[in-house]
């Protein structure tokens, strides 16, 4: 890493309270904006960025980016300490990069979007993991990290055809959020606001119980059993609860039964409960909603993925300490719902976009195994 970026970029210390998204000329990026809203490349003339309160330019000197910056958050409550992100079409705009984080400069020019997508995927984030320090807040630091290896194809050719396939997957999600978004907006005349609580017959949380070796029969879903993109049960370690299980009934999923995380880094993190997946158990940091007959659960479930549900999510989980949500604050989010016949057509229209979606997935999966593969 040393040998590939110039680390001596300098960042700023600037809170919360000294951004505004009203006016300024100087744009600052700040590390919880890092880890949870900007993905691996930041439009800077079309992403939401915060200014500098009362600065300018001259108050940056030597800190003013370019695209192709990296920018890494050093900071955060878990493992995605070390989240990136790649500075992209800044056109001659003023921007810096704050609180918490580090810059990370290219000796030598690439292909825009491959060092963002590259420093976010496993076959990278995986060398930062020994590397973490702390207990209740996982830290970095500057000398660790440019100790740690970074693959690249020579040719810029290569490079820029990786980072396209990582950007069309991007851009696929982001039609299926909006495609959802607009659904759930039109007619709403005929629609009627619901909460989540009107919706299910129970919201209950589920087994506190260890995790043991997979018996063959009883899997134990966990946070980490549930996959970031496709919103899936993981098969690839599978586990059983490690407790007596005729004394567990009730923790026994049904199809159509609603998952979500409630604390951590994966708060929000749903799942719906299909036949294919077997005889499932569901652990303690996750909630169960059992949805009413005369609702469509995968309608239920498509409005976990939209961008209102993550912005509820963002907003309710911010405590003291470490994020969640309970199942009473689950119950009261509010969506619109037609008539069940019309939710039943906009629910399968949007799991058949899931199932491309998780097509395109395993392209990425793929994607990520050439770039473990690549040697300099």
């Amino acid at each position: 890493m040393g040998e590939v970026f110039d680390c001596t970029i300098p960042s700023n210390t600037l809170s919360r309270a000294e951004l505004n998204y009203e006016s300024g000329s100087v744009r600052n990026i700040h590390y919880g904006d890092i880890l949870i809203k900007y993905g691996s490349v930041v439009d800077v003339q079309n992403d939401e960025i915060p200014f500098a309160t009362g600065k300018s330019s001259d108050d940056f000197k030597g800190a003013l980016l370019q695209d192709g910056d990296i920018i890494i958050a050093d900071t955060a409550e878990d493992e995605t300490t070390g989240k990136a992100c790649e500075i992209g079409n800044s056109q001659g705009l003023d921007v810096v990069s704050g609180l918490h984080t580090m810059v990370c400069r290219p000796r030598n020019k690439m292909a825009l979007g491959y060092l963002g997508y590259y420093l976010n995927s496993d076959a990278y984030h995986h060398q930062l993991l020994p590397l973490m320090q702390g207990i209740k807040v996982l830290s970095l630091s500057r000398i660790n990290v440019q100790k740690t290896t970074v693959c690249y194809p020579e040719s810029k050719l290569e490079q820029q055809l990786i980072a396209d396939c990582f950007r069309n997957l991007d851009h696929l999600i982001t039609l299926h959020h909006r495609k959802l978004n607009s659904s759930s907006k039109r007619e709403t005349f005929a629609w009627e606001q619901r909460k989540f609580g009107e919706m299910a017959s129970s919201f209950e949380y589920g087994l506190n119980a260890a995790a043991k070796e997979y018996d063959g029969e009883n899997k134990y879903i966990r946070i980490t059993d549930i996959d970031d993109n496709t919103h899936e049960f993981l098969s690839d370690s599978l586990t059983s609860p490690d407790i007596d299980l005729t004394d567990a009934e009730k923790y026994k999923l049904s199809t159509g039964d609603i998952l979500f995380a409630r604390t951590g880094a994966s708060v929000g993190k749903s799942y719906i409960y299909r036949d294919y997946d077997g005889l499932v158990y569901y652990a303690g940091f996750l909630i169960r909603a059992r949805i009413k007959d005369e609702y469509d659960v995968e309608f239920v479930f498509q409005n976990t993925l939209t961008d209102k549900y993550n912005k509820y999510i963002a907003v309710t989980s911010q405590r003291s300490g470490q994020p969640g949500v309970n199942a009473q604050e689950y119950s009261e989010f509010k969506i619109q719902v037609p008539k069940k016949e019309e939710q039943i057509k906009i629910g399968k229209y949007f799991q058949n976009l899931d199932h491309l979606i998780t097509l395109h997935h395993r392209k990425l999966i793929w994607a990520e195994y050439v770039l473990k593969s690549i040697k300099i």
